[in-house]
């Protein structure tokens, strides 16, 4: 039995309660919805899915979604500078 891997297994479960430890930068999911699957990216706090309501208005159900899953796990969305 490899007991290294044993500790490392304990500390990992450990970490995977403490969600403060975890930060995305970036990544990218498909989410599959009632009737099509979309491609949602996260990119350095700012959103972007391929579906038409997230294309004109900026959010939708799918990132909404990934942002309550993620909640404390990503960064603030970035404010335009106008």
């Amino acid at each position: 039995m490899d007991y290294s891997l044993i500790g490392k297994i304990e500390k990992a479960k450990r970490y995977a309660q403490e969600r403060e430890r975890f930060e995305f930068h970036s990544f990218k999911v498909v989410v599959k919805g009632d009737n099509n699957a979309h491609v949602v990216d996260y990119e350095n706090g700012a959103w972007k899915c391929d579906c038409e309501y997230f294309m004109s208005r900026g959010r939708c159900v799918h990132t909404m979604a990934l942002e309550s899953i993620l909640e404390g796990m990503t960064l603030p969305e970035p404010v335009n500078a106008q």
